[in-house]
């Protein structure tokens, strides 16, 4: 998928966030050479797989400003990079338990001028603060997804949609949501994307 795909499908970035994403390729390849952190296959789909894929999430949520978001098993910086790139004026602390991912995350963020990007080599379930919402790329099933997280969430609504989680999934859910508890949303990508990449990936999104 060419780069100009995200233009099409988010008109209202600005030039400084469209260099900013079309920087992201080049680093993560220089990046990907000493680290691997993303296959060789989805390196050659970037956009698709990595950086659209992070932005449906815009798709179904525009945050406010001021907004604090943590992306749990950000792995090499996905959903959040993308995600901080489009919505510069919120607050994102990526975290994974893998540290030399982390330092990919972080050398990212310094080399785009991120400055609303924190990141720390930590499980979820260290993490101290609260936040209005939390991002993932299926790291592991809902049900305990939501187990290390609850406690992490403020109380207090400031965005459309009630503060939560939003998180990127794909295949038949149908058995997985029937275990969450809480109040639950499915939104499919294929709603807002034409590519077949797709199909059925969703954004779930879980009120807490």
């Amino acid at each position: 998928m060419e780069f100009d795909r995200i233009a099409h499908y988010f008109p209202e970035l600005n030039e400084i966030q469209l260099s900013q994403l079309e920087q992201l390729k080049p680093l993560y390849e220089e990046w990907n050479a000493q680290i691997n952190v993303i296959s060789r296959k989805d390196i050659d789909n970037f956009y698709e797989r990595h950086v659209l894929h992070s932005l449906g999430i815009a798709k179904v949520m525009k945050f406010k400003p001021g907004t604090h978001i943590l992306d749990v098993g950000t792995g090499g910086g996905f959903p959040g990079i993308p995600l901080a790139i489009m919505f510069p004026k919120c607050k994102f602390h990526l975290v994974d338990s893998i540290g030399k991912k982390i330092k990919v995350v972080n050398e990212v963020a310094t080399s785009l001028g991120l400055k609303n990007v924190t990141a720390t080599h930590q499980r979820a379930e260290q993490v101290k603060d609260k936040y209005d919402f939390v991002v993932s790329r299926a790291v592991t099933r809902l049900d305990p997804f939501i187990g290390w997280i609850k406690t992490k969430i403020k109380s207090q609504n400031k965005n459309e949609l009630p503060n939560g989680i939003l998180y990127l999934k794909g295949g038949d859910l149908t058995e997985e949501l029937s275990e969450v508890r809480k109040k639950h949303k499915s939104y499919s990508l294929p709603s807002y994307f034409e590519e077949e990449f797709f199909e059925n990936k969703k954004v779930v999104q879980v009120v807490i």
